[in-house]
């Protein structure tokens, strides 16, 4: 059962008992006060005044330890809404609204582990609970979660508190055409799409608003140079890296770039164990894209998580694929 800050009508033990001793210890306050204002300095009787103010405060509000009756928990100055983040912990996760679903995420990332919303989060994402939106085309996009304090906010101010990755294949696109991944994910038609454009046009309003810019790793050069360094984008809707589906990079030792394009979301650990073949969890019933070029030789490729839901698949960019928003809250 969830412990609550109140009972009864809305008052913390505390509080309660604070009103019910606060006619007699107010006047005793009030009489000690005036005695020692008549024989102490004016430093101390000002010292003693302010004192009196913060207990005649705390009568008066009904508060303990600084922190409202019923108001948010654990310093809530980063913080999401306590009575938003109360009604989702109270029900089952499937039933998250956006509203619920970004005030878990805002108070993970407050929070931690400490959050009293963790424990549901990650119970959803270990189960693979999926939610859903109606997109302004009338289609239900389904999604889960995949990471929990993951991802680093494109503001530097820290970490998101959920990452979604979407599971129905309601969205198709191809990556660029004419087929080419010089560039790579940075220069790609597809990322213009998904942050500003069609696809991320798809998205109803109430979601758009949600969503938090993320820093993300790629190699934006292309697939011919094995030396290329990863560097970061900002983005609101994305396409998931291989090495953050997979545990280790199949070409690390010839490709290190294939390593270090961010790291294997939590919801894969254990799950997705094979880097080069196939992976149950991964099928959505037909191929869709990663951001990751291909290694091979090839300026014309990316990766793609295959049918039977192997990852190191490859396609020309040009080819009509599913395509899987990730985004942060």
């Amino acid at each position: 059962m969830q412990r609550r800050g109140t009972f009864g009508g809305g008052v913390s033990p505390r509080g309660a008992l604070l009103r019910g001793q606060s006619i007699i210890e107010y006047v005793l306050i009030i009489a000690i006060i005036g005695l020692v204002i008549v024989f102490a300095g004016p430093g101390v009787a000002g010292a003693i005044r302010n004192q009196f103010n913060l207990v005649g405060n705390t009568v008066n509000s009904g508060t303990t330890g600084g922190t409202d009756a019923g108001g948010a928990s654990g310093g809530g100055a980063a913080g999401a809404d306590s009575a938003t983040v109360q009604a989702a912990i109270a029900k089952d996760a499937k039933d998250w609204t956006l509203d619920e679903q970004k005030a878990v995420a805002e108070d993970i990332a407050a929070k931690g582990e400490v959050s009293p919303a963790y424990a549901k989060a990650r119970a959803a994402m270990d189960a693979g609970t999926k939610f859903s939106m109606k997109l302004t085309d009338g289609q239900t996009l389904e999604y889960k979660i995949i990471g929990i304090d993951h991802d680093d906010l494109a503001d530097g101010s820290g970490k998101a508190g959920l990452t979604f990755l979407t599971t129905s294949r309601n969205i198709s696109s191809s990556v660029n055409a004419p087929e080419t991944n010089v560039g790579g994910w940075e220069k790609s038609k597809l990322r213009a799409k998904m942050n500003s454009g069609e696809i991320w046009n798809l998205m109803p309003a109430d979601f758009q608003s949600k969503v938090k810019s993320v820093r993300k790793l790629t190699n934006n050069v292309g697939g011919t140079d094995e030396n290329a360094a990863v560097t970061a984008t900002s983005d609101k809707l994305f396409l998931l890296s291989y090495s953050e589906i997979v545990p280790t990079s199949y070409w690390a030792a010839e490709y290190p770039w294939t390593s270090s394009e961010g790291s294997q979301y939590k919801a894969f650990k254990g799950k997705v164990t094979e880097n080069h073949s196939e992976n149950a969890c991964l099928q959505i019933g037909y191929h869709w894209w990663e951001r990751s070029v291909s290694p091979f030789s090839s300026t014309t490729r990316y990766f793609c998580v295959g049918y039977s839901g192997n990852p190191s698949n490859t396609d020309g960019a040009a080819g009509l694929l599913c395509v899987c928003p990730a985004w942060c809250f």
